[in-house]
């Protein structure tokens, strides 16, 4: 039997001035990573080294290569993006931390495209000194829409208890008012119901929409967005045949954890989702971009500046964007696979609706 191929999972190194390098060589620094996955970080010899040496762990090696070419799947590789040397000055925001965040970001995203690697992890970047006339964008996930070419995408956060997708991202506030529009609730609805079926192997998934105002409006005491654009977004959606339930009130729908019911959840703007979000998925949460024909994920936290450098970071979440992206590979597989053989896909309806039947009897 022919040894099945390990999934080939890049890292780009996000701000060199942050915690990204520290929390990617904690992730790959236990050996048993590279019984499921061949890691490629895109940064430099030095850089690496630099955060290297600042760690206690001592079984962390790689090897450099410029060509992948020369990939092994037995060892951490370093694809080298630069050669100049330059200064790292851990917890400070500076030109250097953007500029190199960028290159290996784009380096990284050309190996994706290429198929030169099956899935990217993303580390933290500053949304304001990454910024140049390569990146004019908001964060990686408009940039990742555009640079694979698709109408829109999902910030989708994923932990083991809950999925938590919003409609805009990093707007301000009063845009994110705006940005409600019943066309834009259907395409996220949509964008997420496809990457539930093909990501997460949920058959028929089940959607909740919060509100946009406080109680959801309150029957349009306090606004009426819900009234007028949410419910019939949802309505068509139903109509359509999708499971698609709400608007529900944010406070209580996360208070009484209702989410627990749901596939996923739809929040109106970042705050409303992001904050119970990173409350209550317990420091495992991942940011999955929904909609794109690739697999990308990060850790659900910023560039720590306050503690960089310092060997401090918690890697839970990298780790956890890492096992993420691995996943997902495996998912998509199973489903492309499924869908291009009929019969296996009927085959495993049949024995899913025994174990079914065969559950119900014992009940």
């Amino acid at each position: 039997m022919s040894e099945i191929r390990k999934p080939i999972i890049g890292f780009c190194c996000g701000d060199l001035n942050g915690i990204g390098l520290e929390i990617i060589i904690k992730s790959l620094s236990d050996n048993r990573v590279l019984d499921i996955c061949t890691p490629v970080i895109f940064a430099s010899n030095k850089t690496v080294n630099f955060y290297r040496k600042a760690l206690p762990e001592g079984n962390f090696q790689f090897q450099s290569l410029k060509e992948f070419s020369r990939l092994n799947p037995k060892m951490i590789n370093l694809f080298n993006c630069w050669e100049e040397e330059i200064q790292i000055t851990p917890g400070q925001m500076n030109e250097t931390g953007g500029k190199y965040a960028r290159i290996s970001l784009q380096m990284a995203t050309d190996a994706l495209k290429n198929g030169e690697i099956d899935a990217l992890v993303t580390a933290p970047i500053h949304k304001n000194n990454i910024q140049s006339e390569d990146f004019n964008y908001t964060g990686h996930t408009p940039f990742f829409r555009d640079k694979f070419g698709v109408p829109d995408v999902v910030m989708l956060m994923v932990a083991d208890n809950m999925k938590v997708a919003v409609l805009s991202e990093h707007v301000p506030l009063a845009q994110a008012a705006k940005e409600v529009t019943a066309e834009a609730i259907k395409r996220k609805v949509q964008i997420l119901i496809a990457a539930l079926k093909r990501d997460y192997g949920v058959d028929k998934p089940k959607i909740a929409v919060l509100g946009l105002n406080p109680h959801a409006g309150d029957e349009g005491l306090v606004g009426k967005e819900e009234i007028e654009i949410i419910q019939p977004a949802i309505k068509e959606l139903k109509q359509q045949g999708n499971m698609v339930f709400g608007p529900y009130p944010a406070d209580a729908f996360f208070a009484r954890q209702q989410f627990l019911k749901f596939d996923a959840v739809l929040a109106m703007y970042h705050d409303q989702g992001l904050i119970p979000f990173k409350s209550l998925a317990f420091g495992e949460g991942v940011n999955y971009t929904a909609g794109l024909p690739v697999v990308r994920t990060s850790p659900d936290h910023g560039t720590a500046f306050d503690i960089a450098g310092q060997g401090k970071a918690d890697h839970t979440s990298m780790l956890a964007a890492l096992y993420e992206a691995i996943d997902i590979i495996n998912r998509r597989n199973h489903y492309d696979e499924a869908r291009a053989n009929p019969m296996r896909r009927m085959s495993q309806k049949l024995v899913a609706n025994a174990v079914d039947e065969k559950i119900e009897e014992e009940e």
